[in-house]
This record gives C-alpha cells, structure tokens and sequence, in this order.
C-alpha cells in the first residue's frame, strides 16, 4: 500500500460505518467493514514500523485514537458479530485477540491505557460469551464480576437475561441485587447505554411473561417501545410494538394512549 494512500485513509470514518452496521444490526456487514479496517490499520502499521527500522521519517496521519485501538475495535466488533449470529467459536477466537494486544511495538502511554481498556472487555465478553452458549455454571462468577465493574452491570444484565431465556433459568433474586441499579437505566442519554437500556427492558419483559407477571412485563415492554422511538430505532420499534399487541390485554388506558402517542408522534 503506497504511502501517498496511506495517507489518505480516515479510520475514524471505518470505525463510524461499522457502528452504523451494529446499530442496524447487519452482522455479515460488521464483520466485513472490520476486516477492512483491520487490513488497513495493520498496512499502516507494517509501514510505520518499516520506516522506523529505516530510520526514515513516519507517516503523519490524524488519529482520534491511538493506532492500538483500532486494532482492539476490529476484533470486538467482529467478536461481537460472530456472537450474535451464534457463531461461539469464532467469537471466542476474536475476544482472545483483543485480550492481549501488549504485542504491538511504540504503544506509549495512551496506548497502555487502551490495551488495559480492550482486556477489561475481553474479560467482561467472555463472561457473556461462556454464559450466552449454555455455560450456566459461570453466572455465579459473572455476577460477582458486575458486583466489582458496576459499568457492566446493563450491558451484562441483559447478556444474563438473554440466557435466562434461553435456558429456562430464574434470577429473580440476582434482579432484586442489582435493582437499585437497574432503576437508572431510564436516564441514560447515549447511543451504546440507549441501546443497552431496550434490549434490557425488551428481554425483561419476556422474562415476565414467561413467569405470568402481565403486568410487571406489559411495564417494561412499554419501556422498550418509548426508548425504541427514543434512538429512532424502527426495528426495535416493529419488535416491541408487536410484543405490546401480545399483552394489550394488560395495558393500562394511560399505556394504550401512551403508546399511541408515540406512534402518531
């Protein structure tokens, strides 16, 4: 890859379309978009390291990130990927890589702090991973592990109710430890936390209906619909609008014109 082209590339732009591709959740798209940036990070790389070996000038490119973490972004994203299109084996071979990126030459300061950063999620994903694929032995651990990083305890609560569904388990005691937590969930503002927040209240509300708390569940359905609308989300929307059909039976006069609202809106 010539220098001049190089040069040229934006990775933050890669990055940005492969984060389109998982809100739309077009895996077969995220892992080819990855690998793409993959190749080019490790290009660039190749010639920076060549160049150092030269003792010739590097290549001056704006970054937003350290080059380390573009490598740790495309195996997660490919990781995650491959875990929601059920392939475990391929996702574990991906969180394995970002687990240990301390190989890379130069990393530097900010560098470190990016590698600590992959390897926190490695650990945090290979909790998910083992549990998602019918390891139910290691929810014990998981949750001590959300006890100790409570910035995982969303994304790793709905992992755990994903399984619980799967699997036929019941955590209703584990939900009653972390419900002080669970409470703040409607108040997150961000992309990755919105999503996080309606695939959470989604998969509670089956886990209710699946118990025959109507009620409890047709609450958090009407959740997941309001924060669907919320992120502008039209499949979570067609998803959880057809679940709330499923338990209209249920709903409240003020849920029925709560929902209707949104939709006109």
């Amino acid at each position: 890859m010539r220098p001049s082209f190089l040069k040229s590339l934006n990775l933050d732009v890669i990055v940005e379309m492969i984060e389109m591709a998982c809100r739309l959740e077009k895996w077969d798209k995220v892992v080819e978009t990855s690998e793409i940036l993959y190749e080019c990070v490790q290009y660039l790389y190749q010639e920076q390291q060549y160049r150092k070996a030269k003792s010739s000038p590097l290549l001056r490119i704006a970054l937003g990130h350290p080059l380390v973490y573009y490598y740790g972004f495309s195996y997660l994203t490919r990781g995650m990927a491959y875990l929601k299109m059920e392939n475990y084996e391929e996702a574990r071979v991906y969180i394995d890589k970002y687990a240990e990126m301390g190989w890379l030459e130069d990393l530097g300061e900010d560098g470190l702090e990016v590698v600590e950063e992959f390897r926190f999620l490695a650990q945090a994903n290979g909790y998910a991973l083992e549990l998602i694929s019918g390891q139910v032995e290691v929810l014990n651990s998981y949750t001590a592990f959300l006890r100790e990083n409570p910035e995982e305890v969303l994304p790793g609560l709905d992992v755990i109710l994903q399984a619980t569904l799967r699997y036929g388990l019941d955590v209703d005691e584990l939900l009653m430890m972390f419900a002080e937590q669970t409470a703040e969930f409607s108040t997150y503002e961000d992309d990755e936390n919105l999503e996080h927040c309606y695939s959470f209240s989604h998969h509670l509300a089956l886990y209710h209906k699946r118990a025959g708390r109507m009620m409890d569940a047709m609450e958090q359905i009407v959740q997941a619909v309001k924060l669907a609308y919320r992120s502008g989300n039209d499949s979570h929307a067609t998803r959880s609008l057809a679940l709330f059909e499923s338990l209209r039976d249920w709903a409240t006069v003020e849920q029925v014109s709560e929902i209707q609202a949104l939709i006109k809106g």
